[in-house]
């Protein structure tokens, strides 16, 4: 029989405190209502309503253990940290196509069609409203349904429009940019200062894209932003900078799900136990909206640059040059409309071991890929708003502990981001446990065997 936990000190169950509670509706703001968010929303509504399980999902599957092994402490983490109930989370949010989310999830083909009838009601009460949208930052779309205005912080401001509006049917709001991946932009002046950023939206500048004019719009109003695709966003000066004037939080971007979810499982395994690496080949097929505007030159560069920086970070070739230095890494994506939204991520990987031997590994993931970004999604709405409850959190701007759920996570300044999943999964966790005023888990384990 375990021995009981001790009770937890007045200054750690202050600091726990502290946490404002979730109560009220949670309003749910989407950029791009395609297969990443009809899916998501789809599939909250059938957990809702006991049709299905969140699957897939941190916050709502995994616990967290508390104290040593010998307590029997692991709770679910969502009974340990005052999260958003799924019960009240509202949606909307933006789409450049006409109708409804029925019709988009019926454009997506994600889900099949028996299970998007028992939802059909639902989704057909939530239609998107007119997007921002520019083709020249994603050139193989057309927009349908799409706002005009003077500048770009007239449509900006349209924006926040939508957003105050949104802000009278809910109690607090979240912002996940799930739409398409804009073309590959360089940071310059205008992104440097919020000054700056805001005199460049008035004179149209170039660099300022459709996700930094929703981002922005969101921070203005004191909204967290996640953005689950590559493009350059909130990984700017300015808008890190009004992130924390607003505290709005805001963490990495592009959601790790098949692929590179994948190498950073593989990668960490081969460095603990000192593999070399000479080359690492990827190349994915898919057939849906995600394949069709990757296909454009532009926006494939926007997202090889996040998949390329994964192994960089996790091998750290200048520090371990005997078995990285001469790594070989290449990523490639193709369009193949038959496959749809179930993507095939295959990788050859030429690693070497004692004595310089050459050894092989295949990885052929035949994967869905908004089947695996929803729960992310998920998590990161709940978590989101709670660092946004959190006084702990939601000052800090960027919220690294979230890293977990990116390919391209952010950092502060002059500090490397984390891209091995096991350190992200354990920052994420132990965090938690901070904000709790519990314990950090160091896995030391040294404890359990003195006098």
């Amino acid at each position: 029989m375990s021995t009981p936990p001790a009770a937890k000190p007045a200054s750690a169950a202050q600091d726990a405190a502290t946490i404002k509670p979730a109560t009220g509706k949670l309003g749910v703001m989407i950029p791009g209502m395609g297969a990443v968010a009809t899916t998501l929303i789809a599939g909250v509504e059938a957990i809702r309503r006991g049709f299905a399980k969140p699957i897939g999902s941190t916050s709502q599957m995994a616990t967290i253990r508390l104290g040593k092994r010998t307590d029997a402490r692991s709770p679910l983490i969502k009974e340990f940290i005052p999260l958003a109930d799924l019960n009240d989370l509202v949606f909307t949010g933006w789409d450049i196509f006409g109708g409804n989310l029925y019709d988009a999830a019926k454009t997506a083909q994600v889900l099949d069609r028996d299970q998007l009838e028992q939802m059909r009601p639902f989704l057909e009460s939530i239609e998107p409203m007119p997007a921002v949208f520019d083709q020249h930052y994603v050139k193989r779309l057309t927009g349908q349904k799409v706002k005009t205005g003077k500048n770009k912080c007239d449509l900006a401001n349209q924006i926040r429009n939508d957003i105050a509006e949104f802000k009278t049917k809910t109690d607090r709001q979240v912002m996940i940019w799930c739409g398409s991946t804009e073309i590959y932009l360089e940071q310059t002046a205008v992104h440097q200062t919020l000054e700056a950023f805001e005199k460049g939206l008035v004179d149209n500048d170039p660099g300022i894209s459709p996700s930094m004019m929703y981002a922005w719009a969101a921070l203005k109003e004191g909204i967290p932003f996640a953005n689950g695709a590559p493009n350059l966003t909130v990984d700017i000066p300015a808008l890190q900078e009004l992130s924390k004037k607003m505290n709005a939080p805001i963490c990495g971007k592009d959601f790790k799900t098949g692929q590179t979810f994948i190498k950073t499982v593989l990668a960490p395994a081969f460095k603990v136990r000192n593999l070399g690496v000479a080359g690492w080949y990827s190349t994915n097929i898919l057939g849906n909206r995600d394949g069709e505007v990757l296909d454009d030159p532009d926006s494939f560069k926007t997202k090889e640059v996040s998949k390329l920086g994964v192994l960089e970070h996790i091998f750290q070739p200048e520090l371990h040059p005997d078995l990285y230095k001469d790594l070989y890494h290449k990523v490639r994506i193709n369009y193949y409309p038959p496959r749809g939204d179930n993507k095939e991520g295959w990788d050859n990987i030429d690693i070497f071991g004692w004595l310089g031997y050459p050894m092989q590994l295949k990885v052929d993931f035949l994967c869905r890929d908004s089947i695996l970004a929803a729960p992310l999604a998920l998590d990161l709405i709940l978590f989101m708003d709670l660092a946004a409850r959190t006084p702990l959190l939601r000052g800090l701007g960027i919220q690294e502990w979230l890293s977990f759920y990116f390919k391209d996570p952010d950092s502060a300044p002059g500090v490397y981001p984390e891209h091995d999943l096991f350190i992200q999964h354990i920052k994420l966790k132990n965090t938690l446990r901070h904000i709790m005023g519990e314990d950090l888990i160091t896995h030391l384990g040294l404890d359990y065997y003195g006098d």
